[in-house]
């Protein structure tokens, strides 16, 4: 089946799945999750095949890391299923409503999109959650995953599909995986307007400027996360350097890892070289400018280059800066959009930062790694948006909705 044939087919299967109830859809949902799991040895096996294959093909070490799963991350995901099945529906709330002077009663009700389509690298993850995020909002979901993980993503849509074919009112079409990797069979699917009515793009520099070039369906960009801590004067030093390690080490192959620390001018000498010692000792590669390379003589000189840089890695940009204003500027020039954080014990200072950094998601006094769909509470994500339409931040339920206008009349007429 081609590409189109595909998207046709999720189209077609769309005006049966948007008429699901609650219920059904949170029944299929339960449903997938258990068959994720009915599933595993399969779905485990297949992953070792991909990641075994990918580190003989060098792979990098973030990739690799993206693409495996792992116990708890096979946990994880059919918890995240299963959470999703608590969350309230939004299709069907009234957003809003508003009563006319000439009687007109105005609802603004969230409806769902239709077709909802992703192409992602790496993360079979990606094709459980999607798929599930999509039936709860009420859209049909077409993936297209990378070559690297056909196995894993093939042995996660049987399992789905073994759910799905389960459930008399749900139909084949409503979940879809690509399964030719090929950047033809991509593109085919970002043109395919006439089908999808929303795309969304979870990868690096490549895979996005295609989309940005050979686009015609509606888009929103899963960017990259060039993410900061801005460390201010008034600073709880402990919490800082919490927080800091936090969002370099935790896990630094994801998009909400800090890439680089902004420092206040007042921290440099008696704050800073404590925590490169730490960031260090985690094996962390400090690059750093010429104040930071005074102050911890082991840092590399840092280039113009790292600070637009997404390391996706254990390396780090460290600059020190006279003020927030200075802090912010630095955001303005290098930042995605993706997450920002300041620790600050000045309230001012805080909300500044806050106000003023152009962001989908900005942390006061704790890490950018909460930059993340189930943190916020959303179940899971389909991605982060990095852009201003029609959504910024982790894209959760209600940002696969749309609402539509619903006006209820006791027989006005419009005389002009």
């Amino acid at each position: 089946m081609s590409v189109t044939d595909v998207c046709r087919a999720a189209a077609e299967a769309w005006t049966e799945l948007k008429g699901l109830t609650t219920e059904r859809k949170n029944a299929l949902l339960l449903d997938m999750a258990g068959a994720i799991e009915e599933h595993r040895d399969r779905i485990i096996a297949a992953n070792e095949a991909d990641v075994a294959a990918a580190r003989e093909n060098g792979v990098s070490a973030t990739l690799v890391d993206r693409l495996t799963l792992t116990d708890r991350r096979m946990a994880g995901l059919v918890s995240a299923i299963r959470t999703i099945a608590d969350l309230p529906d939004p299709v069907g709330q009234v957003v809003d409503g508003w009563t006319r002077p000439n009687g007109l009663l105005i609802e603004r009700v969230r409806e769902p999109i239709g077709v909802v389509a992703v192409i992602y690298e790496a993360r079979p993850n990606v094709t459980a959650e999607v798929a599930a995020l999509c039936v709860k909002s009420g859209n049909c979901a077409v993936l297209r995953g990378s070559s690297m993980a056909m196995a894993t993503n093939t042995a996660v849509m049987a399992a789905l599909d073994s759910a799905i074919a389960r459930h008399d009112a749900v139909p084949a079409a409503a979940v879809q995986l690509v399964t030719d990797p090929s950047r033809d069979a991509a593109q085919e699917l970002m043109r395919a307007k006439e089908f999808v009515d929303l795309l969304v793009p979870r990868g690096g520099p490549e895979l996005i400027a295609s989309v940005e070039r050979h686009a015609t369906v509606p888009t929103v960009i899963d960017g990259a996360g060039n993410c900061h801590v801005y460390i201010d004067r008034s600073a709880d030093p402990a919490m800082a350097t919490a927080v800091a390690i936090n969002a370099k080490t935790s896990r630094p192959s994801v998009c909400n890892a800090m890439e680089t620390l902004l420092v206040h001018e007042e921290l440099a000498q008696d704050w800073l070289p404590g925590v490169l010692d730490e960031l260090a000792a985690a094996g962390v590669e400090i690059r750093g400018d010429a104040t930071v390379r005074e102050v911890w003589p082991k840092a590399v000189a840092a280039s113009e280059e790292d600070w637009g840089t997404e390391y996706l890695d254990l390396v780090l940009a460290v600059r020190v800066v006279p003020d927030v204003g200075a802090a912010i500027a630095h955001i303005d020039r290098w930042g995605t959009s993706n997450a920002e954080a300041i620790v600050a014990r000045d309230i001012d200072v805080a909300r500044r930062f806050a106000r003023e950094v152009d962001s989908g998601s900005v942390f006061v006094n704790t890490s950018t790694r909460y930059s993340d769909g189930g943190e916020f509470g959303y179940g899971v994500e389909i991605g982060v948006s990095t852009q201003k339409l029609h959504i910024r931040g982790p894209i959760g339920l209600t940002a696969l909705t749309t609402v539509k206008n619903v006006v209820w009349g006791t027989g006005q007429t419009r005389v002009v």
